[in-house]
């Protein structure tokens, strides 16, 4: 039930005096604007900061799993390197033997070739594989050319002989290839 109170008094009665009434201030339009513009410009900040944190979060996962795939891809590269020199000095116990040292010790380099056979088998399993440029074009980031020759019967710039043998690590060089490199005539 409404009642009806005059525009002067108050509900208990009591007359109000209008110049003593504290009137409610509101803030203008231009300054509700300018502090919406304020409020906008920050949350565009804000969600722009998001968005970089996230960039930087994802790329920092992604780079964690590189150098992890890496890790497990790459971890066999120092026992390989050490186990080069081993082949190769089988390798040259093959090769320095002379044809008629040949016969009487046909099954001693049996056992070698045999033993350079499970080598190169154990390296191949698990990703190590053999450069053996011979007869092919230099190529500088596979081989290291130790010394040049003239050779008319061979094109300059192909490999001539290779006097050590190079490997690589799931297509990463362990070793380059030691080469001698034909060259043009003078």
């Amino acid at each position: 039930m409404p009642t009806d109170v005059p525009e002067n008094e108050n509900e208990n009665g009591n007359e109000i005096n209008m110049n003593d009434e504290k009137l409610l201030t509101h803030p203008s339009y231009e300054e509700l604007l300018q502090k919406l513009d304020e409020a906008e410009q920050k949350a565009n900040q804000y969600w722009e900061r998001i968005l970089r944190m996230q960039a930087e979060n994802e790329n920092v996962s992604r780079r964690t799993e590189r150098d992890i795939a890496n890790a497990h891809k790459y971890a066999l590269e120092k026992f390989a390197n050490e186990l080069l020199p081993i082949v190769d000095s089988l390798e040259l116990c093959v090769a320095s033997l002379s044809p008629d040292t040949h016969d009487s010790a046909k099954s001693v380099i049996e056992g070698v070739n045999l033993t350079l056979k499970m080598f190169y088998t154990a390296l191949e399993k698990y990703g190590i594989k053999q450069v053996n440029p011979l007869s092919e074009p230099f190529d500088p980031e596979h081989q290291q050319a130790i010394s040049m020759q003239y050779d008319p019967a061979v094109k300059p710039g192909t490999v001539i002989s290779v006097l050590q043998k190079g490997y690589t690590l799931n297509n990463r060089l362990l070793r380059p290839a030691l080469v001698t490199v034909s060259k043009a005539e003078k």
